[in-house]
């Protein structure tokens, strides 16, 4: 993310005071010098209270209710994908600066939430502003935690930048700022978790905001589709999910044969291409071919292919599973 002339500023608003359901969140940006342009961020925490999303009650129950699929779990931290399609420790249930038995779920529609507040904003005031609407996230790779976004409007949340070239002439492949996240972590460095300012400005991106009316196409671009996603399960469960037999899109598109052979190969396994298929060598043991087989099918379904009978003997051929 580069602004225009080399410059961002980035400060918080004060005297936000507590907000309950029903609260206007434009009335929190009434009297700031916002310009055309500008970049308005606000916490998921307070769209929720906004829009009535505190439960009173227990948050496991709340966390099984948002929760759509685990990804991973230890002990007591759960990775889950959650209503929203994010991959959020506990579905992303808050219950942090909120009455103690109280819990914060997120807004049941974060991008429709940022639409609103930024044609509010423009009916208000007239002036064409992006509104972002930020959570807090771990990174896979990474300790700690950084804001994201969660819902965008009047912004491309991703600059996708395949296909052009750097200043050394070479193509760009795989190159795509998630210019929304960016902003939502520079927010945060300004508002804190702990200093009671949920609302935030950014300036100096205008040339990426949107025209008035052109809300984009909001933080869901930036949730990656579960085929495309290595990390679709946390270690130990996509064992679980080869032995089961299940999850199958957990594991991406199918694999390459020459994938495939050396994958069985790492396991002990000799298979051999024919055609789009590739053809297992067992033990002839019939004990060892047994625990061979099972091998194979666990190999094949982690790597999105499946096992089928053959006519030879002592033999097992695997293939690319159907979309």
């Amino acid at each position: 993310m580069t602004a225009a002339d080399g410059r961002l500023e980035a400060w918080a608003l004060s005297g936000i005071g507590e907000i309950t359901a029903g609260t206007e969140l434009s009335t929190l940006l009434a009297g700031q010098e916002l310009r055309d342009g500008d970049v308005v961020l606000v916490t998921s925490k307070v769209v929720s209270k906004a829009e009535g999303r505190v439960l009173e009650g227990d948050r496991d129950a709340a966390i099984r209710d948002e929760t759509v699929r685990v990804v991973a779990r230890r002990g007591p931290t759960s990775i889950v994908e959650n209503q929203l399609g994010l991959v959020m420790a506990a579905a992303g249930v808050d219950a942090s600066n909120v009455t103690p038995g109280w819990v914060v779920l997120l807004p049941l529609d974060p991008d429709a939430s940022a639409r609103a507040l930024r044609q509010q904003v423009y009916d208000d005031t007239g002036r064409n502003v992006a509104v972002i609407v930020t959570d807090t996230a771990g990174r896979a790779w990474r300790t700690g935690q950084t804001d994201l976004a969660v819902g965008v409007a009047g912004l491309e949340p991703l600059d996708d930048m395949a296909g052009r070239t750097d200043s050394y002439g070479n193509e760009l492949a795989v190159t795509a700022p998630a210019v929304a996240d960016e902003l939502a972590s520079l927010a945060e460095l300004v508002t804190g978790k702990l200093g009671g300012r949920p609302v935030s400005v950014v300036r100096g991106v205008a040339d990426k905001v949107l025209s008035p009316g052109d809300h984009g196409p909001g933080a869901r671009a930036l949730v990656r589709p579960r085929e495309q996603d290595m990390f679709a399960l946390g270690a130990r469960e996509a064992v679980l999910a080869a032995v089961r037999g299940r999850d199958a899109d957990c594991f991406g598109s199918p694999a390459s044969t020459e994938e495939m052979v050396a994958a069985l190969e790492s396991c002990g396994l000799a298979g051999s291409p024919v055609g789009a298929s590739v053809q297992v060598v067992l033990p002839t043991n019939s004990r060892d071919q047994v625990a061979a087989a099972e091998r194979v099918r666990l190999v094949a379904h982690a790597h999105r292919w499946r096992p089928h009978s053959d006519a030879v003997r002592d033999t097992l051929t695997v293939s690319p599973a159907a979309p």
